[in-house]
């Protein structure tokens, strides 16, 4: 087959790097020559992940850009917000293609960044480099681009399903409330009192309530289909499993609409696009579904009473919220079919 596209992951101990790990074993085209951290190098990455023994036992390499272009083409960032924002520009001037899976380049306004992440904004003339990888909604900007900013967990469960109908003008989008919940992995590996079992197992419970840093990333794309500004009520839950995300939403219709013609809207939009499955009438989508897989499922309901719809959009937080995603966009950057490495089918139960 010739040679593979040469792949380095910075913050492989974390569930978002050892997720690209997984992923890219099976890749046909790609091959990961360098998995990296800042604290732990020089360990093997089965001392922290023993699933991987016998299947990936080199040392932890340290995170340097002249150590990394030495093994690598492309470099995935899976690193905590305010870590890319400084390290990316070091890649990019070395002449390595970057994915960042952090939220340091996904707002192109710094005050923006500083207002809703807390922390200092990265160079502006890389935010105008960065494209938004959304990969369903801005694929054709994503192919052939040396810089691409993977979209958040929470925003691509929820603009996946809602950007057709804002687009279309089919719901009022200053009527938009959001109501998302997610499983315990997307809080990442640190150890935290709020994640400690005694406190998540049995619970339900919301937070971040009105300052949670996706709501700009969720509000920049919405604008973007409607032509004009939207903003949102975004309400994040966690639920005490390890994978998943559900996004319900609702919205007042514009016209006379139909569930099935919502349906039809969504497939006609998401056409040829296969990790985009829209659920037919009466039947709603749940995170099991789709464990494990880079597909996000999509449902409707519409109550004709009230005048407003209900969408429910399903996704994994590790694959399709993050690392599976971010493949998807690694195989548009280099002009591959975007499925490849990705068709596995979900794990269920």
């Amino acid at each position: 087959m010739g040679t593979k596209l040469k792949i380095a992951i910075v913050g492989s101990t974390g569930y978002g790097g050892v997720e690209l790990i997984r992923l890219l074993a099976s890749h046909p085209l790609a091959e990961v020559t360098s998995v990296t951290s800042s604290s732990s190098a020089g360990t093997p990455i089965s001392q922290g992940f023993p699933h991987l023994t016998g299947i990936r036992e080199e040392l932890l390499d340290d995170v340097t850009p002249e150590t990394i272009k030495a093994k690598a083409d492309v470099v995935f960032l899976a690193t905590p917000a305010g870590v890319a924002s400084k390290l990316a520009p070091q890649l990019l001037e070395v002449g390595l293609k970057v994915i960042d899976l952090s939220g340091d380049y996904r707002l192109k306004s710094p005050g923006l960044y500083e207002e809703w992440y807390k922390k200092p904004a990265a160079d502006e003339r890389y935010l105008e480099q960065a494209v938004f990888g959304l990969a369903e909604v801005y694929g054709d900007n994503v192919r052939d681009a040396a810089f691409i900013s993977n979209p958040g967990c929470y925003p691509t469960a929820t603009l996946l399903g809602l950007v057709p109908a804002v687009k279309e003008g089919w719901i009022d989008p200053s009527t938009i409330i959001i109501d998302a919940k997610s499983g315990v992995s997307g809080a990442g590996r640190g150890v935290s009192l709020g994640y400690h079992y005694s406190e998540i197992n049995e619970n339900l419970k919301a937070y971040k309530l009105n300052k949670h840093q996706h709501v700009p990333e969720i509000e920049m794309v919405l604008s973007d289909a409607a032509g004009k500004p939207v903003v949102t009520t975004f309400s994040t839950h966690l639920v005490p499993m390890t994978r998943g995300i559900m996004s319900t939403m609702y919205a007042t219709v514009l016209g006379d609409r139909s569930a099935q013609d919502f349906i039809e809207l969504y497939r006609s939009y998401y056409e040829g696009r296969r990790f985009v499955r829209i659920r037919p009438e009466g039947e709603l989508p749940s995170t099991k579904e789709v464990w494990g897989s880079n597909y996000c499922d999509i449902g409707f309901a519409v109550d004709k009473r009230t005048g407003r719809i209900t969408i429910v959009s399903v996704i994994d937080n590790l694959v399709k919220g993050a690392a599976g995603q971010a493949i998807q966009n690694l195989n548009l950057m280099m002009g591959w079919d975007e499925t490849l490495g990705l068709q596995f089918v979900p794990a269920y139960p």
